[in-house]
This record gives C-alpha cells, sequence and structure tokens, in this order.
C-alpha cells in the first residue's frame, strides 16, 4: 500500500508542475497587460514592469514563480485591490466557497445516496420512479434555476431566508445557496448509485450470498454498496473540486464574496498574479482529490492496488 500511495503523490507532483508550466506560459502569451491604464506613460509602464519583475527574461520569470508559489508566496494584486496581499484576499474569500461547497458536497451526496439505494432496490416502483425524475430534473436543470425559484419562494414571498448572503449571518443566509448547488450532486450521484446498485444486486456473486441466508442489511451496505463506490466515487470527485472551488453564477445571484467573482475580476482587468494564484488553488486542489480518489480505489478494492503495481513491475 505503501509503495501504491508513493507512486500515486509522485505523479501527482509532476503533473501539478506541468499544469503550472503550461498556465504561465498562457499568460505570458496572452494579449494585453495588468497596467492598461491610459493615463499611465511608457516610462511609468517600464517602472512597474521593474517593480513586479515583469521585465525580466521568461525563464528567469518562470523559476521565480514556482519558488513563490512552493513557499506560499503569491504576491500582491496589480490592480484589483493594488498592494494588497493575495493571501489577504484570499483569507476571506476562499473559506467561504470550500464551506458552501462542502456543504452541498455533503448534503447532496447523502441524499443522492439514499436515493439511488432506495430506488435500486424497490426497483420498478414508485421510489424508483420519484428518483428517476428527480435525477432528470437535477441534471437536466442549471443550478440558477434552482437559485432563482428558491429566491422567489422561499426568500421573496416567505422571507423565511435573506435574499443576499450576510457575513453577520452566514450559516443561515448560505440555505439557499447550499440547497441550489447541491441539486445536481442529489441528481448525479443517485442516478449512478441506483445503476450500479442494481448491476450488483444483479450479479451471481449477490444471488449467491443472498441464497446463504445473508441478511438485507449487510448484503446491501457491506457487499453491494462497497462494489458500487468505485464509480460513483470517480464521478463524484470532479463535482467535489467544482463546488468548493465556487459556482461564479451563484455566487453573483446571491452576493456571495467567494474566488469565482475574485477570478473572473481578476481575468477582466489582467490582474496575472491573482489569476495565476487560483489556478494554483484549483490545481491543488484538483489533484488532491484525484490523489483520494486513487488512494480510495486502493482501500475499497484492492485488486486495483495490486492490478496497478504489477502493471509498473
Amino acid at each position: 500500500m505503501k509503495k501504491y500511495i508513493m507512486k500515486r503523490v509522485a505523479i501527482s507532483v509532476v503533473t501539478l508542475l506541468v499544469i503550472l508550466l503550461i498556465l504561465f506560459l498562457m499568460l505570458e502569451f496572452m494579449p494585453g497587460s495588468p497596467f492598461n491604464d491610459e493615463k499611465l506613460t511608457e516610462t511609468q509602464r517600464a517602472i512597474l514592469n521593474a517593480k513586479y519583475g515583469l521585465d525580466q527574461p521568461l525563464m528567469a520569470r518562470f523559476f521565480n514563480y514556482i519558488r513563490a508559489m512552493l513557499s506560499g508566496d503569491f504576491g500582491v494584486s496589480y490592480t484589483i485591490s493594488k498592494n494588497t496581499p493575495i493571501t489577504a484576499l484570499l483569507e476571506t474569500r476562499l473559506p467561504i466557497s470550500l464551506r458552501i461547497g462542502g456543504q452541498a458536497i455533503l448534503i447532496g451526496t447523502i441524499i443522492g445516496l439514499i436515493l439511488g439505494i432506495i430506488a435500486a432496490i424497490k426497483h420498478n416502483t414508485i421510489y424508483d420512479t420519484i428518483t428517476t425524475f428527480i435525477s432528470v430534473l437535477g441534471v437536466s436543470l442549471p443550478s440558477y434555476v434552482f437559485a432563482m425559484a428558491l429566491i422567489y419562494f422561499l426568500g421573496f414571498r416567505l422571507k423565511w431566508f435573506p435574499l443576499l448572503y450576510q457575513m453577520q449571518a452566514p450559516v443561515y443566509s448560505s440555505i439557499m445557496p447550499t440547497i441550489s448547488l447541491c441539486m445536481f450532486t442529489i441528481a448525479t450521484v443517485a442516478r449512478f448509485t441506483r445503476t450500479e446498485m442494481l448491476e450488483v444486486l444483479g450479479s451471481d456473486y449477490m444471488l449467491l450470498a443472498e441464497s446463504k441466508g445473508l441478511n438485507s442489511f449487510r448484503l446491501i451496505f457491506k457487499h453491494a454498496l462497497r462494489n458500487a463506490l468505485i464509480p460513483i466515487i470517480t464521478v463524484l470527485a470532479p463535482l467535489v473540486v467544482g463546488l468548493m472551488t465556487g459556482s461564479l453564477v451563484i455566487e453573483k445571484l446571491f452576493s456571495i464574496p467567494g474566488i469565482g467573482s475574485l477570478l473572473v475580476s481578476a481575468i477582466q482587468s489582467n490582474d496575472y498574479n491573482v489569476v495565476v494564484a487560483l489556478t494554483f488553488i484549483y490545481s491543488i486542489m484538483y489533484i488532491g482529490i484525484m490523489l483520494v480518489v486513487d488512494i480510495l480505489y486502493g482501500v475499497i478494492d484492492p485488486r486495483i492496488r495490486l492490478a496497478k503495481g504489477n502493471d509498473h513491475e
């Protein structure tokens, strides 16, 4: 297991470095400059480029960038909040996006698993039909449609929740955004759970276990669900990163000061340091989640760990 984990970690590190190189080169060759103010003279622009190290050779800028990123120094904002450390911008925004996204993932996964298991056990019944309807609805309608419906009915008409996010009431005002974001997760997890559970429950070894008199609870949760988890985890991994790094539309609708809106503002204003810092965070989170998924594969099904180990021998 240790050898398997070390290989996955090594692959993750190499992948991150490649991603950072590509992102750095893309930003370097993008048109425009972080100093697009027409009032600036060429001399003033040259001074600013020298101040922030933008006049150095390409390779020197790249290695300085790698060194700074690995030390946690993301630099300062060029235009969004001039000379403000980017870590200060992230300290207030990142926890909000992570918390709301984490809530959506947790609630969506639990509800989706429950619905999927019930639909598989009660196949071709009213419960199966309801789950299928919820899955189709959740996948078909964008999250902002649910958000606008919640804003109108629960916020405007019934006045149960505040229409906009409030820093003084973070949990209470994040209920509607969380529900809006978790609908797609509920639908996706329920659909895959139902499909995989039906396939596992109809397999020969499950029929054999049932004939041996194993109780239903142990049969479903210890055997059937465990064998169905790998495809579910695979489809869930990208959803985790997407939700925990902020949904721009939901953040705009509820005026949530998260990192999604910060990224768009940084791109529009050519604030390169902020863009690079956020893409670095996105890459770290995505690669980290995929590393966890790889390790979970080996824990859930040791055959995967052994097969991958044999492939490299």
